[in-house]
């Protein structure tokens, strides 16, 4: 009796193993051949898309709905990601064994809605550091208004901050968004972008402009500071000297910058991760030319060969291009680019909602003798 126990004991330990090391395999993308009784190396590719329900094609064979697994055989595929009524999302992939591989397909209208934002006139429209608020002029005055969705019944109404006739002026935004400073041709007003004010009643802070500009010049350098401690030091060094200008993305996990004078980026300045991007990445560093340097993966990708217009989408995902006549949106790392609008506007004036799901555009769409205004495009 005592011998059928350990037999019975011995046999349920094996089974297990057994069927613990299957389920390893299969966990790690192993594939079960039938035919040859054998385990097959596969990777696995984890395949999201916004919106979900998207149809996925490997090198142009359908293989499902979005929001699913497949195992495949390590190599190099073409993934599209396809839907009625959206801009077709195609990139090429490579899969490696044993590891995961995840994309999240963001797709596009391929015919946005257009929505009036003003109707008296936009001239000169300067966008907050956060992307948050716009400031722009008309026949009245000077105008600040939010960049975002609110909730229905909370219209995103622009509010009037000062009056009068400021064709030639000029304005910015302070470091934290809540200021403005305003330049005529013969005063410099410091406006507080929640509050009206008529211009008659404005202070003249043109002796303390310098001043002013200074504080904000040292607030936007701390904040620079603080943000290159996000990076490797050795990229941080580049950024500091190397680049005329860099913008780390809302979620402060990648930094575009562009090149003012050639360097060169060490291989592996952290440990890669697995399942990271195999997209081709450049680390020699050429003056012009500008790259997105991904902080967890530590790659860099270059995605403009000119000094042109470009912006960060909220997602941290995607880039606005601003050209002239197309507005483009394209992953971070430059490939699957997507003509989101094709026609007449005024660029690079593109700006995103803080939701990612609208544009704004500044347009007088196609009439050269009508004021341009903003115009909302529905591209989600």
């Amino acid at each position: 009796m005592t011998k059928l126990r350990v037999f019975v004991l011995i046999s349920t330990f094996l089974v297990v193993g057994v069927i613990g090391y299957f389920v390893a395999l299969i966990a790690r993308g192993y594939q079960f051949d039938i035919d040859t009784l054998t385990f097959s190396e596969n990777g696995i590719l984890v395949v999201k898309s916004d919106p979900d329900g998207a149809s996925i094609l490997i090198d142009g064979d359908l293989k499902g709905a979005t929001n699913t697994n497949l195992k495949l055989k390590p190599g190099t595929y073409n993934v599209e990601i396809k839907k009625n009524g959206y801009i077709s999302w195609n990139k090429s992939l490579s899969i490696k064994k044993e590891e995961v591989t995840q994309i999240t397909a963001h797709l596009f209208k391929t015919a946005p809605s257009f929505s009036p934002f003003t109707f008296d006139g936009a001239e000169n429209p300067v966008v907050s550091h956060d992307f948050s608020k716009i400031a722009y002029t008309n026949s009245e005055g000077l105008w600040i208004m939010s960049v975002s969705s609110l909730p229905i019944g909370f219209p995103n109404e622009p509010k009037m901050i000062t009056d009068g006739v400021l064709k030639d002026a000029t304005y910015s935004f302070s470091p934290n968004n809540r200021e403005l400073m305003l330049a005529t041709k013969t005063s410099v007003y410091l406006l507080n972008t929640n509050d009206l004010v008529p211009q008659a009643e404005l202070v003249n802070v043109a002796l303390q402009k310098e001043t002013i500009l200074k504080t904000w010049k040292t607030e936007k350098q701390k904040k620079e500071l603080s943000e290159l401690r996000l990076v490797p030091v050795e990229l941080s060094l580049i950024l500091s000297k190397n680049t005329s200008n860099f913008a780390f993305s809302p979620d402060e996990t990648m930094v575009m910058y562009t090149a003012s004078s050639a360097a060169n980026l060490k291989e592996n300045l952290i440990d890669k991760l697995p399942g990271s991007s195999t997209q081709k990445e450049v680390r020699d560093i050429k003056v012009g030319k500008t790259y997105i340097y991904d902080i967890k993966e530590d790659k860099n990708f270059e995605v403009l060969d000119t000094g042109r217009s470009l912006y960060w989408m909220p997602t941290s995902r995607h880039l606005i291009l601003p050209d002239e006549e197309t507005i483009v949106v394209m992953d971070y790392d430059g490939t699957n680019r997507q003509t989101v609008f094709s026609g007449d506007y005024v660029s690079p004036h593109a700006y995103p909602f803080v939701n990612a799901s609208k544009l704004l555009i500044l347009t007088n769409l196609g009439s050269p003798s009508s004021t341009p205004n903003l115009y909302s495009l529905s591209i989600k």
